[in-house]
């Protein structure tokens, strides 16, 4: 099976034990994820910190995304421009959302782009050393290499359940890996040597 075979087999399964989460369970799961991290994750009063509205059966990092702000970060969440491109638009609170495609809604083009210093990430799949496995259309990848690309190096925390871990996800050239993941077990923080 190629790299690109697994991580779509891994991608269907992990998402259909996510979706399989009952729903007074997830409650459950999303507020031990804002305890173990709402704290934890080190901003700054200013630091951006890119979040995400959810959709279908992803974690609900709202009162995560609403500790980091009440904490002194500046908010800002991806908006799909077009197949290739995602850009991150300011989330100021009271500010109108709108489609923003893949099933997203986001702030319009008044919002300022940002450049995230923080990154919480969303996924299919992930393992212990900090591989992640998207959604198959490669936004956050090309955002991220376009962040380092202008000499930033944002931390990247993904986001998921514990169901969605598998032993070791195939890696691509491509692929960056994760400085730490949240899941409803706690923070946890991978390390990541220079390449």
């Amino acid at each position: 099976m190629t790299p690109k075979e697994l991580k779509a087999r891994y991608r269907n399964e992990r998402l259909a034990a996510r979706d399989a989460i009952p729903p007074d369970e997830r409650i459950e799961k999303e507020l031990a994820m804002l305890a173990h991290a709402g704290d934890a994750i080190e901003v700054e009063p200013g630091t951006i910190v890119s979040g995400f509205l959810p959709i279908r059966s992803e974690a609900d990092i709202r009162p995560l995304m609403a500790r980091l702000r009440e904490r002194g970060a500046r908010l800002c969440v991806p908006v799909i421009l077009d197949k290739l491109t995602i850009v991150f638009r300011e989330l100021v609170p009271g500010a109108p959302l709108i489609s923003s495609g893949f099933g997203t809604a986001g702030p319009g083009p008044e919002a300022a782009v940002l450049d995230p210093e923080v990154m919480l990430v969303p996924l299919s799949a992930f393992d212990s050393t900090g591989h992640r496995i998207g959604y198959g259309a490669g936004h956050y990848d090309r955002a991220i290499d376009r962040l380092h690309q202008k000499g930033l190096n944002p931390h990247l925390i993904g986001i998921a359940f514990d169901c969605q871990e598998v032993a070791s996800v195939p890696a691509e050239p491509h692929d960056v890996r994760l400085g730490a993941i949240l899941t409803e077990s706690g923070l946890n923080f991978v390390s990541v040597e220079i390449e």
